[in-house]
Order: structure tokens, then C-alpha cells, then sequence
């Protein structure tokens, strides 16, 4: 399936076309009808010759609904481009075309509407002539000028024939696995509930599917699918589609919004981006200005911050970073449009290179142009690389997709290359590390181990939590980043170490942990407190012996010697098998020990869910490994 919209002056009959066309009259607004214009997007459909189906978008001509006209042509794979041959070229014509070659709408046809009204050859040739002139060097130049009347249908065969070729020519869209619906239309019908419209793009959609809205982050689950007024089960990429939602309110969706598969897109409102300022703009751009920004079918306020220059004349070209006042949902490749607020005016557009930076970049800094020329130009590794550094730790394959918008083939192959070329470092369960962070998070990790090892000689290794808090890295990431240089580090449940590193105890050490452990020996049913413990030993001492497992900490107060835990621990387990059911009482007169001591240790098997209390006595909950 494909999209054409159409485009040209208010005036060059495009929505009468359009009837001719297909049979459908896209203006659908009563004010639209009585005004005989074009105020919002209009929908139609039409089967081309070769049995092509397509959709059509008729946008708006009038310079006071251009934004309107930007909602619709994001998503289309050709243009229709509408000029009348009474009329000529117009400057909205002019506009129109630069807004499609901004957006690198890839080609189209030239309708030469109301031939029927002229009757000087001479005319229609200086027309043409024109055409061909103001679409030199842009999307459309070279497209097929076809004359036509649709009041007496002259060439909409002809004008038919030449859509068909045009999209049989074109390559069908990939499938990225990431659907994107822009939506331009929302409304409710009696009885199914929420319906949105828009340009499937990214991926494809199927009935029953897990849908969330970006921006806003809402869910739902799609109820029913139409294309061209047919019910589907699935509609691919390239589709102009209607989707029936569960689960969203109407006044929770509006134009702008992108509907897409849970837990990859995300909302930005600070985007790095690659500027083509209009030859014919009237006034230059200038830092912190004030700007109307459209994507998709969205668009927002915004300040643009020049990078690498301090005004951009017109005809120029530069990098930008731009301030949304309100967050949009986009992706790395999006084409965009800047507007001038006031007075209106379109003045340029482009790419989107980096759709998340997280920060603001500082002006007229090399490394930072340095950094967009490989996001806008590098090869697929480079640009895997590239997201991978700025990610500062491990990330995994669907992140790397959705900073780079690379479908999902072409990130695996990439990230092959960037690691066969020394930039990226594969880790387990999926996970990917720039090389070059990798190196600088192990060599803060051992500098972060070593520090704690001379600040606590005494501590086997650095809590795991303490150190990832220290790095500033999700659980995951850490756990996995551990994972990929346990050549360097050793690491268990709970302490990470440098590898090779043990603790060494002075003799003046030895000697007090000798006395304490000769302490628990003595009376062990009725040892030490942790307090009495820590004026024999000091507490340094005492954390080494519990980390080493002489001893076991059961609570704030008591502390037991693993040969004590161990038995206690099968006389309650031969108890429960027995009697179902053991006591403090028990426990002490089993072991001639004191209530506290008994109390304690069985608190400390509720607390690890291995019993539970009823009444005074307890019973098993989770019986413990061996």
C-alpha cells in the first residue's frame, strides 16, 4: 500500500480533482464546503492501475492553514503536486514545494489542473516551463507534467497511469519492528469507542496488540484495524490506517501523538538536529530565536541554540540544538520543518541526528560538531559506537535501535562491526558497552575497590550496592558489566574485590581475633554480645570474622559461631519434621542457652522466611537448603 498527498495553491481545484479521482470528496468540514477551501486534512483512496492501492492526504493550500498542510505530508511516499493552468505557480506553490523538498518527500506528479479554461497554447507552454524551473534541484524535479481537466475528465487516465508507474517503481517499505502511528485524526464511534488515525510507519500493527501513546505514556490494546474502509487482522508499514483503541479515552489522544508498541519510544524535548536554512527566508536565524517546530504529525514551540555559528544567513546550512516548550515523540532520522511564528513564515527544515542528547551542548565546541557529523554522516558502526560511548555503560540492542533508528538487522550487523573494529564490547544477556567506556568504568571500579580496600583493610570487599551507587549504573548493567571483566575483579552475592586481593591480619590482629573466637568456644550457647564483642576485638575485627564466616550475625545484639548456628539450625529443623512445630522454651532447654539467645535465632529464621510464627510457637514456612 502507499500514501500520495496532494499539494498546490487553494485555488488549483485539488480537492475537485481528488473527487475525480477517486469518487471521494476529501473536504469532510461543513465550513470547508461552504468556503469551497481546504481547512484540514482530507482522506481518500483510489486502486491504480496493476492494482496498487493507495490513500491519499489532501492537504491544505491557503498560506493561513500551511501548519494543517504539515500534520499530512510527513508520512506520504509521492506527492501530487496541483498547479493550475489558468493561475500558473503561486507563491504558496513555492512554499509548498520547498516544505516537500525539506521533508525529502521522494517525487511525485505534476497535475495541470483546469485545461479545460485555456485556450492559448502559448500559455500552457510558459506554465510548464515554469513548473519544470521552480522544481530543479529538488525532490521533484523531473516529475511528469500531466494536463488535466476534472470537470471534463481529460487525462485522469493518463494522470493515473503516471501514479502507477511512479509507486510500482518504488521499493516497498522496511518493517523495523517498531511501529509508528502519527496520529492526525481522532475521533469516537457509537459502539467500538476511541478511533485514531495517521501513516503507519516503522512497523506493523494487529489486532489485539499492546499499544502505548507517546507522548504521555498511556496503554491501551487495539481493538480493530480499517484500511481504505476494509477490516484487517494486520496492516504493515506505509498504510494509512484507522485504529479502534481500548483503553483510551477520546479527550486522552490528540494530533500529534504517535501510537507505537510499549517500552521503546520515548518523549523528548531537547533534540540535536542538522538545518537547511531557505535561500529565500527574510531574515537570518539567530541564536535563542524563537521557532515553530513540526515532525509527523506534531509540532511544538521551541528556541534553537546555533552550534557552530552565531547567525545563519539564508541559503546556509548548520547544526542546532532546540528547546521544545512541550515534549514530542521522535527518532533519530525524522525530517522536521521550522516556522517563524511571527510573522508566519516557513524559513527551513531537515534531519533529526540525535533525538535524545540529555544535555545542552556548549556553543562552538569542535568535539561536540565532531560528534553530529558521525551521528548525521558515520557508517552504521560508527553511529552504534557512537550511541553506545554517550550512553556512559552496558545498554541493550532495543535502546541502540531506538537512538540510532536503525532497523533491527541492520543494529546487529552494525554492532558486529563496531566490535570486530575494537569500538563496542559484546556482554552477556544481550547487553553492548562502548570499548572505550568499558575501559574508563573498570579502571573507576578498580580505583573505587582499591581506595575502599586501604580505607577498610580489614573488609573482604566493597558492598556490591555501595560500589554501583559509586558508578552510578542500573543493577543490571552493573551485574552484567562485572560479568565481562572478571578477569580483573572477583565478585560474589554480596562484596566485590580486585582479583587476587585478601585480607592480612597483623599479629597483634591474629592474636585479638584468637581471643575472641577462644571466647565463643568457652561459653558457646552463651557467648560475647556483639558489644562485648566489639570492646574485645573492635568492630573492624568482628565485620572480618562474620565476612569470613567464623562467625554469624543474627541481630542488632547477637552473634553466634557458625558451629552454634549450624546445630541450632538442625535441632529446629529436626523439631519441625517431627513435631511440626518448636518454642523458644524448646530451643533454650535443648541447648541449656538463655531466652534472648533463643528468641533471637529464631527471629532471624522468620526474618529469612525459613519459619513463621503462630502463637508461641513456629512452624515451616521455606525449609533451607543443605
Amino acid at each position: 500500500m502507499y500514501v500520495i498527498g496532494t499539494a498546490g495553491h487553494v485555488d488549483h481545484g485539488k480537492s475537485t480533482l481528488i473527487k475525480a479521482l477517486t469518487g471521494i470528496d476529501p473536504d469532510r468540514l461543513r465550513e470547508e464546503v461552504v468556503r469551497e477551501m481546504t481547512i484540514d486534512l482530507g482522506f481518500a483512496w483510489i486502486r491504480l492501475p496493476g492494482d496498487i492501492q493507495v490513500g491519499v492526504v489532501d492537504v491544505p493550500g491557503h498560506r493561513d492553514f500551511i501548519e494543517n498542510m504539515l500534520a499530512g505530508v510527513g508520512g506520504i511516499d509521492a506527492t501530487l503536486f496541483v498547479v493550475a493552468a489558468d493561475e500558473g505557480v503561486m507563491p504558496q506553490t513555492r512554499e509548498h514545494l520547498a516544505i516537500l523538498d525539506l521533508l525529502q518527500i521522494p517525487g511525485g506528479v505534476v497535475a495541470l489542473t483546469k485545461i479545460d479554461t485555456v485556450d492559448d497554447p502559448e500559455w500552457l507552454e510558459l506554465v510548464e516551463a515554469e513548473i519544470h524551473e521552480i522544481m530543479q534541484g529538488t525532490v521533484m524535479a523531473g516529475a511528469p507534467i500531466i494536463p488535466v481537466s476534472a470537470r471534463t475528465g481529460q487525462g485522469l487516465d493518463a494522470l493515473k497511469k503516471a501514479l502507477a508507474d511512479l509507486l510500482a517503481a518504488r521499493s516497498p517499505r522496511v518493517d523495523q519492528g517498531h511501529p509508528r502511528l502519527p496520529i492526525d485524526r481522532v475521533f469516537t464511534m457509537s459502539g467500538f469507542g476511541t478511533v485514531v488515525t495517521g501513516t503507519l510507519t516503522g512497523g506493523s500493527l494487529a489486532v489485539g496488540d499492546a499499544v502505548e501513546l507517546r507522548p504521555g505514556g498511556l496503554t491501551g490494546r487495539i481493538r480493530g484495524l480499517q484500511a481504505y474502509r476494509q477490516k484487517l487482522e494486520r496492516v504493515g508499514p506505509g498504510s494509512r490506517v484507522a485504529v479502534n483503541v481500548t483503553g483510551l479515552d477520546r479527550d486522552e489522544c490528540r494530533r500529534g501523538q504517535v501510537l507505537t508498541s510499549p517500552g521503546w519510544l520515548r518523549e523528548t524535548a531537547l533534540v540535536d538536529v542538522r538545518f537547511r536554512h531557505l535561500p529565500d527566508a527574510s531574515v537570518p536565524l539567530r541564536h535563542h530565536a524563537e521557532v515553530k517546530f513540526f515532525s509527523g504529525a506534531a509540532e511544538a514551540l521551541g528556541r534553537v541554540r546555533l552550534l557552530d555559528a552565531e547567525v545563519l544567513p539564508p541559503g546556509a546550512e548548520g547544526w542546532l540544538q532546540i528547546q521544545l516548550e512541550s515534549p514530542l515523540a521522535l527518532v533519530r532520522g525524522d525530517r522536521f520543518i521550522l516556522r517563524c511564528p511571527s510573522p508566519s513564515e516557513t524559513i527551513g527544515g531537515g534531519v533529526v541526528v540525535d533525538p535524545a542528547p540529555g544535555r545542552r551542548w556548549r556553543r562552538r565546541r569542535p568535539e561536540v560538531i565532531a560528534r553530529l557529523e558521525v551521528l548525521a554522516r558515520g557508517t552504521p558502526a560508527e553511529l552504534v559506537s557512537q550511541v553506545l560511548e554517550r550512553a556512559g555503560g552496558p545498554v541493550r540492542i532495543k535502546e541502540v535501535q531506538q537512538a540510532t533508528g536503525l532497523a533491527v538487522d541492520e543494529v546487529q550487523a552494525a554492532l558486529a562491526g563496531a566490535q570486530a573494529g575494537g569500538l563496542a564490547v559484546e556482554l552477556a544477556g544481550g547487553w553492548w558497552i562502548g570499548a572505550q567506556t568499558r575501559q574508563a568504568i573498570s579502571r573507576r571500579m578498580e580505583q573505587e575497590l582499591a581506595g575502599y580496600q586501604r580505607a577498610e583493610p580489614l573488609r573482604r570487599g566493597m558492598p556490591r550496592e555501595a560500589l554501583r551507587s559509586r558508578l552510578k549504573l542500573e543493577r543490571a548493567a552493573f551485574d552484567r558489566l562485572l560479568e565481562g571483566i572478571a578477569d580483573r575483579v572477583d565478585a560474589d552475592a554480596d562484596l566485590v574485590w580486585l582479583k587476587g586481593y585478601r585480607v592480612v591480619l597483623s599479629p597483634a590482629q591474629q592474636a585479638a581475633a584468637e581471643t575472641l573466637l577462644n571466647a565463643f568456644a568457652a561459653n558457646p550457647y552463651q557467648p560475647p554480645s556483639v558489644k562485648e564483642s566489639i570492646a574485645m576485638a573492635g568492630e573492624d575485627l568482628l565485620h572480618y570474622l562474620v565476612e569470613r564466616g567464623d562467625l554469624i550475625l543474627i541481630s542488632p545484639e547477637v552473634v553466634l559461631s557458625t558451629p552454634v548456628f549450624e546445630a541450632m539450625l538442625r535441632a529446629v529443623t529436626g523439631e519441625l519434621d517431627s513435631a511440626g512445630s518448636i518454642s523458644a522454651a524448646t530451643l533454650r532447654d535443648r541447648f541449656d542457652t538463655t531466652r534472648k539467645y533463643a528468641i533471637a535465632f529464631l527471629e532471624y529464621l522468620d526474618a529469612q522466611n525459613i519459619t513463621r510464627r503462630e502463637g508461641d510457637v513456629r512452624v515451616w514456612l521455606r525449609r533451607p537448603r543443605a
